[in-house]
């Protein structure tokens, strides 16, 4: 830690944050969207994102709002460094996450169906799905993560603890999606756990919140505004890309750590 490091820790010292205080925080967060997101259908009488409007009011606010409250509560406790940047390397092999990720959206994104929405809509559905990343990975690869270190967890318990709850949160989303929300939430552990390693290959929580906002949009590009479509093959890369990273890091698991850390 430089001198300068040393004189702004000692002069804006960071918070603790117990379990019981974390969870209240991801409550209001969960809150915010769920319950921004029906207020805003409701007002809007538009229950899909196959529209700008849709997309503003059903998205962009109820994220927005969540996103500033994300990193508001890391401003107030004092934890902007500890979130943004990460001290812990891992084995370089671990780049291979965020490329097979960069590949997948690539190669994912539906170009034409973009086109036919139009420039704005696909500005705004970008947007919306970096507010997704951006406070999601803010949230849950950043406070989770620094929380879960303070309170001394080894790094493969903070890995497991923070995919699991991130994946547990996604659970609230069977209020619109019903019982489909238990396999999202499985899946999304799973995307957890590769964003928690981009977090660390990356050093830092910048790449893992853009990269999630580009997925992201990727799977809304070949799903959800191509509701009048029934397959496009494009789609299958973003599905691919769990099955193989999950092979990758299980064959590979005792070698993600440095040596000097073993």
């Amino acid at each position: 830690m430089s001198a300068l490091e040393t004189e702004l820790a000692a002069t804006h010292p960071r918070r603790r944050l117990t379990y019981p205080m974390f969870a209240l925080i991801v409550i209001v967060y969960l809150a915010i969207i769920q319950l921004g997101g029906l207020l805003m259908t409701r007002l809007t009488g538009e229950d899909d994102y196959l529209s700008t409007r849709a997309v503003f009011y059903g998205m962009i606010i109820p994220l927005g709002v969540a996103l500033v409250f994300t990193y508001g509560v890391i401003g107030y406790l004092g934890w902007m460094r500890p979130v943004l940047r990460d001290d812990r390397p891992t084995r370089s092999w671990v780049r291979i996450v965020p490329i097979v990720f960069l590949v997948a959206i690539v190669f994912g994104i539906h170009y034409s169906a973009l086109a036919d929405k139009g420039l704005l809509f696909t500005l705004v559905l970008l947007i919306a799905t970096q507010f997704v990343g951006w406070g999601e990975e803010g949230m849950f690869r950043g406070i989770s993560v620094v929380v879960l270190r303070d309170h001394g967890l080894a790094e493969g318990k903070v890995a497991l603890w923070s995919s699991l709850v991130f994946g547990a949160v996604h659970l609230t989303n069977g209020i619109t999606h019903g019982a489909n929300a238990i396999a999202q939430a499985v899946m999304v552990s799973l995307a957890g756990y590769f964003f928690y390693l981009t977090r660390r290959v990356t050093r830092g929580n910048v790449a893992n919140s853009v990269l999630h906002g580009l997925f992201d949009f990727t799977l809304l590009t070949g799903t959800v505004i191509l509701a009048e479509q029934t397959i496009y093959l494009g789609a299958l890369l973003p599905i691919l890309l769990y099955p193989v990273l999950a092979i990758v890091l299980l064959v590979k698991r005792r070698t993600i750590e440095p040596a000097s850390a073993r």
